[in-house]
C-alpha cells in the first residue's frame, strides 16, 4: 500500500497520537519559530498548513506547507524515527512540488541556516532551499 500524502484540517484523536510521536523525536531547531512540537501542530491543523504522509491509516510523517501566492515553502519536515530512510519524507516532497506545480508556483524547502540535514535533504532531492529569518 502506498503512502498517501494529504493536507490535514482535522486530525482525529489516532491522528493527533501519531502527530505527537512524528515531532516527539525531532531535534529543536526543528520547531524554529515554534516553542515545540505541540505548538507546531495547533499552529499549522488551525490555519491548514499541516501536510502528512498517511500508511495504513496511521500517520508517519509531516511537514509544513505554507502556500503564498509566489511561492510555497515546505518546513519543519518530519518522520517517525522507527519509519526514517524509507521515502517518507521524499513522497511528501514530491507531493507538495506536484501541488505547487498545480498552482503555478514554485515549491522551495525552508529551514534555519546551518543545518545539514535539510541541505542534504533539499540537495538529494533537487529542490531549492530558502533560509529562515532569524
Amino acid at each position: 500500500m502506498p503512502i498517501i500524502v494529504e493536507l490535514l484540517h482535522e486530525a482525529t484523536y489516532q491522528d493527533q497520537q501519531d502527530l505527537q510521536k512524528i515531532y516527539r523525536d525531532a531535534p529543536d531547531w526543528l520547531f524554529a519559530p515554534f516553542s515545540g512540537g505541540l505548538q507546531l501542530i495547533e499552529s499549522c491543523l488551525e490555519d491548514g498548513s499541516l501536510i502528512a504522509g498517511r500508511f495504513n491509516d496511521r500517520l508517519l510523517g509531516a511537514a509544513r506547507l505554507q502556500r503564498n501566492h509566489d511561492v510555497w515553502h515546505l518546513s519543519q519536515i518530519c518522520v517517525r524515527k522507527i519509519t526514517r530512510r524509507r521515502g517518507v519524507a521524499e513522497r511528501m516532497v514530491d507531493e507538495a512540488r506536484k501541488m505547487a506545480s498545480q498552482s503555478g508556483v514554485t515549491l522551495r524547502l525552508l529551514a534555519p541556516a546551518g543545518h545539514l540535514e535539510a541541505q542534504a535533504l533539499a540537495a538529494k532531492l533537487k529542490v531549492p532551499l530558502d533560509v529562515l529569518p532569524t
